[in-house]
């Protein structure tokens, strides 16, 4: 690794002109070998670059989900606040093979504002449902109250 390191910083001196080319040639003894140069066998050398592309393609099929989920979740939050779709984060989600879900956090946070919504949604139709039962009694109870006011109301003021 030192060797690379030296070889990279002389033909960085190279290409400003202050020589150093001569040292080069003479360190390589004129190979122009890869493997040679960083000091590795061939198969080495191409079982580090076999690792190397595996990881690139590892990172970059991790950074397209991790795009593809953010994608999934701005459309989550479009359908649920009834926003405009958007065609870059569909072809996101599709280049990701629409193999995509909200991530785990997300998704718990989602289904726990779901069920405080249907938590909501069931206490009120359990009010109304009261209400609509005893509407009539309610009512009768109103207007005997606002009857019996008015009534107080007259004996104390002499005006109305």
């Amino acid at each position: 690794m030192a060797f690379f390191m030296k070889t990279m910083i002389s033909n960085q001196v190279k290409n400003l002109g202050f020589g150093g080319g001569s040292e080069e040639k003479k360190e390589e003894g004129g190979t122009s070998d890869p493997a040679a140069a960083q000091g590795m066998t061939r198969e080495e050398y191409e079982e580090y670059q076999k690792q190397m592309i595996e990881e690139k393609m590892e990172r970059d099929a991790a950074f397209t989900q991790k795009k593809a989920e953010r994608a999934c979740l701005r459309v989550h939050l479009r359908e649920k606040y009834r926003l405009p779709k958007s065609e870059m984060d569909e072809n996101q989600i599709q280049m990701a093979g629409d193999d995509v879900d909200l991530p785990e956090d997300l998704r718990k946070m989602v289904d726990e504002d779901q069920e405080e919504e249907e938590d909501k949604d069931s206490i009120l139709g359990q009010l109304q449902n009261l209400q609509n039962m005893d509407l009539d009694t309610i009512k009768e109870k109103a207007q005997a109250t606002f009857t019996e006011m008015k009534q107080t109301a007259e004996q104390k003021c002499s005006v109305m």
